[in-house]
């Protein structure tokens, strides 16, 4: 494929193991700069092969002295690229310019006063004295004759550096979290006053780029496969490729009976009605649920899931004629932790929810538009392409859908049960405006009865658990703090609603170290 607009001009993240490497790769394409993550031993080779305009060193949890410690080769230095060296970053480059690292006398984890000495490159149109985020146990102990401080704190003396000969700028502190209040312009002044980017990464321009990659492709006679979910990846995949090949699309729908409610409806009502895309759903309720009857195992849902959705998918796809290509939605942190990149493979990759990929013995040729994407990205995208907002905006949903909500058993009965309540309580976070303020709201039916009172009689029902949590990257999540009233109003119209159920409790835990979905 041709160079994307945008990727005209990169930035390069070394990722030496930071949970927020992947945020830093956001901040930049926030800025209006295409970024991509790189393993730490990058070679100048690979660097110089992307038009990089610039180069940011991530944090880590390593001391520089510590055995097998991640290390950048010599020759990055060498480039004549700007580095933005950030946290473990900074100290491993300043110790490879000659400067001398030591434990600090005092640890900072926190909120800093930092002081800003130079303000005329890096920290520029940031306050003389503001608040940073700090997260390290070493630090510069003597910065040698090369550097010159940019900013310190009380603890900190070399809180923000620069080199006096290269173009090389290092900061202790994070300025990619929200906790640093002037992150944002330490990153725009490093990207355009001191990388001289042009601010050409956008999403428009990156839809009609995709599209026109995606019909040059694409033969006249040849039809490209996609298989909706309902969710935002593969709503605004199908979309895309609609807008560059029209009628050679055919989508399909593999029912399982573990949607959520009026899910098929809605799929049918935007795909079909609303853009003409020819859809194929495939009712396979009774199947999927006679499979999964007597299961409790979350791992053998999955599997048996994940199996069965694969047969019905190549059962419909042999009626498709001439199809060639299957569309997937991969996004770019899928491509991180696949290994599949330059930035290798994730030291630590999560069992995903979602059903995953479809297998290669299809036959097919993979098409994969958002593969360069962030989630929030895809979203942007999705609205450029006239998605509605229910659509754009869903929370994210697990590919094994309501069976990893529904503790225990898997029946019709159950389902049912659990998706009467999912829906009051949605309908209740939406009428209370709350739905685009959290991550993901949903509900859970336990496994477990209790004793209730209805009336004059005794009850012994069901239990749902409701679990809605903020977060930025769903790596660590919050619970939401929703209002007591609101609550009272879900329980209460979960309870008289939803026959069956006499208790509704809320689920308070963080991620870590509890997960965002129970099963």
């Amino acid at each position: 494929m041709s160079e994307r607009i945008g990727q005209a001009e990169t930035i390069v993240i070394l990722d030496f193991g930071s949970q927020y490497a992947q945020l830093i790769a956001r901040r930049v394409r926030d800025s209006g700069v295409y970024s991509v993550l790189a393993k730490p031993d990058v070679t100048a080779e690979e660097i110089r092969d992307l038009n990089v305009k610039g180069l940011i060193f991530t944090g880590g949890p390593s001391s520089v002295y510590d055995d097998g410690a991640p290390r950048c080769r010599k020759e990055i230095f060498e480039l004549g690229v700007p580095i933005l060296a950030i946290c473990y970053g900074m100290q491993l480059s300043c110790q490879m310019l000659g400067a001398d690292i030591k434990p600090a006398a005092s640890r900072e984890f926190g909120r800093a006063s930092l002081k800003v000495l130079d303000a005329d490159t890096l920290l520029k149109n940031v306050p003389a004295t503001t608040s940073v985020w700090m997260s390290h146990g070493d630090q510069i102990h003597d910065l040698g004759p090369d550097f010159v401080a940019l900013a310190t704190t009380t603890t900190c003396p070399y809180a923000a550096v620069r080199h006096r000969k290269i173009p090389f700028f290092g900061v202790q502190f994070h300025p990619e979290v929200t906790h640093t209040p002037h992150g944002s312009e330490i990153f725009v002044n490093f990207l355009y006053d001191v990388c001289g980017c042009r601010g050409l990464w956008k999403m428009g321009s990156f839809v009609e780029q995709v599209v026109a990659e995606v019909r040059d492709r694409v033969g006249p006679d040849e039809q490209v496969i996609c298989g909706l979910s309902g969710g935002v990846d593969s709503s605004v995949v199908a979309a895309m490729l609609h807008k560059a090949i029209g009628g050679r699309l055919s989508c399909i729908l593999v029912d399982n009976g573990l949607l959520r409610m009026n899910e098929v409806e809605l799929v049918r009502k935007t795909f079909a009605d609303h853009f003409r895309i020819d859809l194929t759903v495939i009712e396979a309720e009774k199947q999927f649920l006679t499979l999964l009857a007597g299961v409790t195992d979350p791992q053998e849902k999955r599997r048996i899931i994940g199996h069965t959705f694969i047969d019905m998918f190549k059962e419909a796809a042999r009626g498709i004629t001439n199809a060639r290509y299957l569309a997937q939605g991969t996004l770019y942190p899928d491509v991180i932790e696949s290994g599949h990149s330059l930035a290798g493979q994730a030291a630590n990759i999560k069992l995903h929810h979602n059903v995953g990929g479809l297998p290669a013995e299809l036959g097919f040729e993979l098409i994969e538009p958002l593969r360069d994407l962030f989630k929030d990205e895809v979203r942007q995208a999705g609205e450029l392409l006239g998605l509605p907002p229910t659509l754009v905006w869903r929370h994210p949903f697990p590919g094994p859908g309501l069976a990893v909500r529904c503790i225990g058993e898997v029946t019709r009965e159950r389902l049912e049960v659990l998706r009467k309540a999912d829906n009051i309580l949605l309908e209740e976070i939406h009428a209370n405006h709350l739905y685009r303020k959290t991550a993901q709201t949903f509900a859970v039916l336990l496994p477990v009865q209790s004793v209730g009172v209805m009336g004059d009689g005794r009850t012994y029902e069901d239990v749902v658990a409701v679990r809605s949590v903020d977060t930025a990257d769903f790596m660590t999540a919050d619970w939401s703090r929703i209002p007591y009233d609101v609550l009272a109003t879900i329980s209460n119209r979960i309870i008289n609603e939803v026959r069956g159920v006499n208790r509704v409790v809320y689920d308070i835990s963080s991620k870590p170290p509890a997960t965002i979905e129970w099963e």
